[in-house]
């Protein structure tokens, strides 16, 4: 019978220190355009559909808003999104991407190639790593 509580039996430090591996991967090139990874992720969902909700970005990056407000009002604060709260609903907080916010992605565009030509992985593996990803977190 296996050890379940052996480190090399468990499913979650590898994911984990995965995790951290890739992050840490992004972090040169992230330098490079003054972000952090957390405002990597957002200003993904933002490039994707611009003006969104404090609520419909954290969905999508599965964050709460206590989490999401301190890094937005950051990315506020270097000019690279607008906070406004909606004219309909006082209580929702729309974010925009301002004109930086925007050029941002043409310096970014170039950051997925190079980390997946760092990491030595085919496209093919990669989607194996997303399809078994998505399924647990059940994003599809």
């Amino acid at each position: 019978m296996k050890d379940l509580l052996k480190l090399d039996n468990q499913l979650c430090f590898p994911l984990y220190a995965l995790s951290r591996e890739i992050i840490q991967r992004y972090r040169p090139h992230l330098d490079e355009i003054g972000l952090t990874y957390p405002q990597y992720l957002v200003l993904m969902v933002l490039w994707e559909n611009d003006k969104q909700t404090v609520n419909q970005i954290g969905h999508k990056l599965l964050l709460d808003s206590g989490t999401l407000t301190p890094l937005l009002k950051r990315l506020e604060q270097k000019q690279i999104v607008l906070r406004q709260r909606s004219t309909v609903d006082e209580r929702v907080v729309e974010i925009s991407l301002t004109n930086m916010g925007i050029d941002l992605k043409k310096k970014a565009k170039c950051i997925p190639e190079k980390l997946i030509q760092e990491l030595e992985i085919t496209q093919e593996e990669i989607d194996s790593i997303r399809s078994i990803a998505d399924k647990i977190l059940k994003l599809k």
